[in-house]
C-alpha cells in the first residue's frame, strides 16, 4: 500500500536564530542551515549546526517533492515523488493516512513561539501580512486541533529556539499523518479524555485469559460489550487487545531463559483487526531470565505501528537460578529504562504519536527504584496494579501503590479477574477510583 501526499508538501529544517529581523521571512538565507530529513532522521549537512539554535520551518509549492536536494518524511526517491512508501505493507490498514492540508486554505506563515509576550510582538506585525502566531507552552502535539490544523495548512512554519529540541520531532509527528486510535497524538493529556478497555491472554489458548476464548473479529465485537460503563464520566472509550507476546515457562526451552515466544504471525492477525476496527493493541512481556529490551526488539516491526504499545510484567522477570511460581519476580528501574530509551527512539524515528508503556505492579518489591523510572514526552508511562482477590484487598494494594511519593509521575490502571476476583469491581467502583484509572483490562 502507498499513501499519497499532495505533491506540493515538502519539509525543510532550518537552524536559525529566532529574531526581530526574522518577520518577513522569505527564502532560506545563506546564514540558515538545512538539512535533510530522511526516513533515519535529522542528517544535518554541515558541521556548522551547533552553531546554530533550531527552527523548523514547512514549505508548500514545489513541483518536485526532491527539489533544492531536500528530501521529505518517510518519501521513496526512487518512486513518485509524492508517494509515501509504507515500510510494512503487510500491514497496510494500521497505518492511517495523513491529515490533508486545507484545499481552500490560503497559505501562510505561522510562528510557534513560548509565551504571550512573544506572541503579541510578532502578532501586531504577522497580521499586517494575513500570518498567525501560536503559543506553545509544553507539547505541541497537545495544541488544539484547529491550531493543528493552521500549522498543517501553513505555508511555512517558525519555531521558537526557546521550545527546546523536542519542537522539531513533535512537529515531525504533526505532519508524520499517524494518530492514535480515536484521535490525537497523546495517549491521555491531549484534549480527549480517554480510557483504554482491554481483554487480556494469549490467541492460542483460553487458559491465558479471555482474549483466547475467540478470535480476533469476534474479540473486538466483545469488546464492546465489555465496554460498556467505562464510558460514564466521559471518557472516550478505547477498545484494546492486551496480547501476552510472550509466555513464562515452566521449561527452560532451547534458550534456558523460561520464557517461550509467540511467533509474530500468530499475532498479527490481532493486531490487523485492531486497525480496521479503530483499536489499540498492547504487546506483553513475560521474560523470565531474559531481559525484556532483548524480547522487545523482537516484536519491532508491530512497535512501529502507531496503534501498538508495549506492557513489562516484572512478576515473571527472573533472575539467574530462579524458576516461576517459586517466588514474584522483580525488575529495577534501570532495566525498564533500557526499554524506555529505546522505545523512545523508535517513536521519534517513525514520527509517531505517543506510545503507551505499561509496567505491571502489585507488591512494591516488583519494581525496584520505581521513581527513577524514565517518563519521557514519546511514552505515557502507566503502572497497571494487576492484583487479584477480594474487592478490599485490591483497594488496598491500589492505595499503597497510588500514594507513594512518585505516583504522580505516571498514569495508573486497574485489572479485572473474571474467576479469582470476589466480588469483580463494576464500572461504577472502577471510575471512583482515586487517582483516575486510564487502563482497565480484564483477564
Amino acid at each position: 500500500m502507498r499513501i499519497r501526499f499532495r505533491p506540493y508538501w515538502k519539509i525543510v529544517i532550518a537552524l536559525a536564530a529566532l529574531a526581530p529581523s526574522c518577520l518577513p521571512v522569505g527564502n532560506a538565507s545563506t546564514d540558515t542551515l538545512t538539512s535533510a530529513i530522511s526516513e533515519d532522521g535529522l542528517a544535518n549537512g554541515s558541521s556548522q549546526a551547533s552553531q546554530f539554535v533550531g527552527a523548523l520551518a514547512t514549505t508548500r509549492g514545489a513541483s518536485s517533492a526532491t527539489r533544492g536536494g531536500l528530501t521529505p518524511v518517510g518519501f521513496d526517491q526512487g518512486n513518485d515523488p509524492g508517494t509515501l512508501v509504507n515500510p510494512n505493507p503487510a500491514l497496510a490498514t494500521a497505518v492511517a493516512p495523513p491529515p490533508t492540508p486545507s484545499p481552500t486554505a490560503v497559505p501562510e506563515r505561522v510562528w510557534l513561539v513560548a509565551n504571550d509576550e512573544q506572541a503579541a510582538t510578532l502578532a501586531a506585525n504577522g497580521h499586517q501580512v494575513g500570518n498567525s502566531v501560536i503559543v506553545a507552552t509544553d507539547d505541541l502535539r497537545a495544541l488544539s486541533p484547529q491550531a493543528i490544523k493552521t500549522i498543517l495548512d501553513a505555508s511555512e512554519i517558525v519555531v521558537d529556539p526557546s521550545l527546546g529540541d523536542d519542537a522539531r520531532w513533535q512537529l515531525e509527528a504533526i505532519f508524520g499523518g499517524h494518530r492514535i486510535p480515536g484521535g490525537g497524538l497523546l495517549m491521555f493529556d491531549g484534549g480527549i479524555d480517554r480510557r483504554m478497555v482491554a481483554i487480556y491472554g494469549h490467541p492460542s489458548t483460553s487458559s491465558l485469559g479471555v482474549l483466547g476464548e475467540q478470535g480476533p473479529e469476534e474479540g473486538a465485537e466483545r469488546l464492546r460489550t465489555i465496554a460498556e460503563g467505562y464510558g460514564a464520566d466521559g471518557s472516550v472509550i478505547l477498545p484494546t487487545f492486551e496480547i501476552i507476546a510472550t509466555v513464562a515457562s515452566a521449561s527452560a526451552g532451547s534458550d534456558g531463559d523460561y520464557s517461550a515466544m509467540t511467533a509474530r504471525d500468530t499475532i498479527r492477525p490481532w493486531i490487523e483487526t485492531a486497525a480496521a476496527n479503530g483499536m489499540y493493541v498492547v504487546l506483553d512481556l513475560q521474560s523470565g531470565r531474559s531481559d525484556f529490551l532483548s524480547q522487545a526488539k523482537v516484536y519491532e516491526e508491530f512497535l512501529r505501528l502507531p496503534h501498538v504499545g508495549l506492557a513489562l510484567d516484572p512478576e515473571w522477570r527472573l533472575k539467574p537460578h530462579e524458576v516461576h511460581l517459586q517466588q514474584i519476580g522483580t525488575v529495577d528501574a534501570a532495566e525498564i529504562n533500557q526499554v524506555v530509551e529505546w522505545l523512545a527512539e523508535l517513536v521519534r524515528e517513525h514520527a509517531l504519536p505517543q506510545k503507551l508503556l505499561i509496567v505491571h505492579q502489585f507488591r512494591y518489591s516488583m519494581i525496584t527504584n520505581r521513581g527513577a523510572i524514565d517518563t519521557p514526552p514519546e511514552l505515557a508511562v502507566l503502572i497497571h496494579m494487576d492484583g487479584q482477590g477480594s474487592l478490599g484487598a485490591k483497594y488496598s494494594t491500589w492505595n499503597a501503590l497510588t500514594t507513594m511519593d512518585d505516583a504522580d509521575q505516571f498514569h495508573w490502571g486497574w485489572k479485572n479477574f473474571y474467576d479469582e476476583d470476589h466480588p469483580m469491581a463494576t464500572p461504577e467502583q472502577v471510575l471512583e477510583l482515586t487517582p483516575n484509572s486510564v487502563f482497565v483490562s480484564f483477564q
